[in-house]
C-alpha cells in the first residue's frame, strides 16, 4: 500500500503520509476549540459574542483564528449583514454540518467517559 498523499483530490489520501492535505483538516478538527465552535454552531447561526459566550475561556483572538480556518476549509460561512452597527453571523456549511455528526459523538464520548480517565487526565469537573 503506498502511503505517500500528493496534493490534488484522488481516492487515496492516507492520513497516515506525512504530506497528505488529510493532516491539515485533521489538525483543525481535533482542535478543542474548533470541535467545541462547531457544536455551538450546531445551535444554528450565531453572532461572535455569543459563540463567545457559549465557548467559556476562548479569548477573542483565539475565537476569531478559529473562525476564519474554519471559514478557510470551507465549514462555517461568515455572512456580514449591512447595518450599524456591523452584524457578522457564524453558520456552519453542509460540510460543516457533516463535520458536527463525529465531533458530537467525540463531545459526548468525553463527557460519558471523564470520570473514568485517571488521575494523569487532567481535572476532573
Amino acid at each position: 500500500m503506498t502511503t505517500s498523499c500528493p496534493t490534488g483530490q484522488h481516492a487515496h489520501h492516507d492520513v497516515y503520509a506525512a504530506q497528505c492535505p488529510c493532516r491539515a483538516l485533521l489538525d483543525l478538527l481535533a482542535n478543542k476549540w474548533s470541535a467545541l465552535a462547531v457544536g455551538a454552531l450546531e445551535e444554528g447561526p450565531q453572532r461572535f459574542g455569543a459563540l463567545q459566550r457559549r465557548l467559556q475561556g476562548v479569548s477573542p483572538k483565539v475565537l476569531t483564528q478559529t473562525l476564519r480556518r474554519l471559514e478557510d476549509f470551507g465549514l462555517v460561512d461568515r455572512t456580514v449583514y449591512p447595518a450599524v452597527p456591523l452584524h457578522v453571523e457564524y453558520a456552519l456549511t453542509v460540510l460543516g454540518k457533516s463535520a458536527a455528526v463525529p465531533l458530537n459523538l467525540l463531545r459526548a464520548w468525553v463527557e460519558e467517559n471523564i470520570d473514568s480517565v485517571g488521575a494523569a487526565g487532567g481535572a476532573k469537573d
